[in-house]
């Protein structure tokens, strides 16, 4: 660890916001596009039926995710050997220019085939961009926090993941209540991802101030190459394995809720603005549960924190999507999905500091970058067309519950294996 960080000769809040607000951004347009699924699909992607256009709208959404892989390898183990700061410069620039990119598309109807397959390859940059983005940022707000505050710290990761799906969501509230459907559909969209580029310079500039967690003399003398990183991942396989499930579950979790948008209008038939305004109430709600979460797991412990929200979760789930769907009404769905959300996140900033804990410095942002875009890839990058699936081959709305609950129940068994890390329990100081 370098000087500067070793003795705390910084503000922490400050690099860890410089560190998070890529985060901001990336899942600011990756939830954006969630939202608007409907009308991007009819920009880009017309069909015979609602349907097919929602469809392909969603695997352009998925497409993201092919390239989440690749880029976790590449930039994780780049941050390992260069530095953190550098890799989380170099994906919030990829990013950037990703977003600008589909913003400014011109439709299918106006360059045909065109503006869809740019729009493709947009989306597989994001992808490459957000899978190196996690890995590197994560490790980073490990290394620059006090080991008792580790948790807090940490709990910046999936809080900043949050509160860009606050702002998209209320980005889409003010847009869907104050534009007509036709003016939401022709320009309404791109407004909405266009204000999220407005960052760019200012997270560049806030990124290029950080202080460095990696010294790349260690790293160049140890030789961490890819085989190296291989080889030291495979001493901690058992908790690479139980991180993929616990990783599966959370983001099948978040990716349905996100998805819970495009759900409430298309499947509930709710009003536009009462759609935005569920998924604002319910991301702010996990915005609190992440940093309690975290704040917890450093009194508490890692696993408690990790094991008994995620008990809730499983009993819940199913009541909560029985009410919503028999009353689909504002009540049910602000409380139904908000106390679903907030409980649903407190776990999830105890894992993140638990898997960082566990995994040596020279391979940590690689592995967690890897694992984490792979199980993103696998689960997040199929969910919101799984669940799609679902409502329409069994016309029952319940079907999201079901997708939850297989989850739920797997990512509290690899809770429950996962060893406790927190210096609270193991005596670190």
């Amino acid at each position: 660890m370098l000087p500067e960080i070793a003795s705390r000769e910084f503000d922490v809040k400050r690099a860890a916001f410089a560190a998070t607000i890529g985060n901001m951004l990336e899942f600011y347009d990756f939830i954006t596009y969630s939202f608007f699924a409907t009308e991007i699909g009819r920009t880009f992607f017309p069909a015979h039926s609602e349907y097919g256009s929602l469809m392909l709208s969603l695997a352009t959404f998925g497409a993201g995710f092919l390239t989440r892989p690749i880029g976790g390898i590449v930039l994780g183990i780049f941050s390992d050997r260069v530095g953190r700061r550098p890799a989380m410069l170099l994906s919030f620039a990829l990013m950037g220019g990703a977003i600008l990119t589909i913003a400014l598309t011109p439709s299918y109807a106006a360059i045909g085939i065109v503006a869809p397959v740019i729009v493709i390859l947009a989306r597989m940059v994001q992808g490459f961009a957000l899978g190196g983005e996690v890995g590197p940022t994560t490790a980073y707000l490990i290394e620059i926090a006090a080991p008792r505050n580790r948790g807090l710290v940490v709990a910046w990761q999936p809080a900043s993941q949050e509160i860009a799906a606050t702002i998209g969501a209320l980005v889409g509230v003010v847009l869907s209540s104050t534009m007509a459907p036709d003016m939401l559909q022709a320009y309404g969209w791109r407004v909405a991802f266009l204000l999220g580029a407005v960052c760019l310079p200012f997270g560049i500039w806030m990124r290029r101030t950080l202080p460095e967690t990696v010294s790349h003399g260690e790293h160049v003398a140890g030789q961490v190459e890819i085989s190296s990183h291989v080889a030291l991942a495979r001493r901690h396989l058992r908790v690479i394995v139980l991180a993929v499930m616990i990783l599966a579950s959370g983001t099948i979790s978040t990716y349905v809720t996100q998805y819970m948008t495009t759900y409430a209008k298309n499947t509930l038939h709710v009003s536009p603005s009462l759609a935005f305004t569920v998924s604002l109430v319910s991301n702010g709600l996990q915005i609190i549960g992440a940093v309690l979460g975290g704040w917890l797991a450093d009194r508490l412990g890692r696993k408690p924190i990790m094991i008994w929200p995620q008990l809730v979760v499983l009993v819940l789930t199913y009541p909560a999507f029985l009410w919503i769907v028999r009353d689909p009404g504002a009540w049910s769905l602000l409380f139904g999905f908000g106390i679903l959300s907030f409980i649903g996140s407190l776990p999830f900033t105890a894992f993140y500091a638990a898997f960082t804990e566990a995994l040596p410095q020279n391979i940590r942002g690689g592995v967690f970058a890897t694992i984490y875009a792979v199980a993103i890839a696998t689960f997040g990058g199929t969910a919101q067309l799984v669940v799609t699936w679902l409502l329409h081959v069994t016309g029952d709305p319940l079907a999201p519950s079901w997708y939850l609950l297989l989850a739920a129940a797997v990512g509290i068994v690899a809770m429950s294996l996962m060893p406790e890390t927190a210096p609270v329990k193991t005596g670190e100081k």
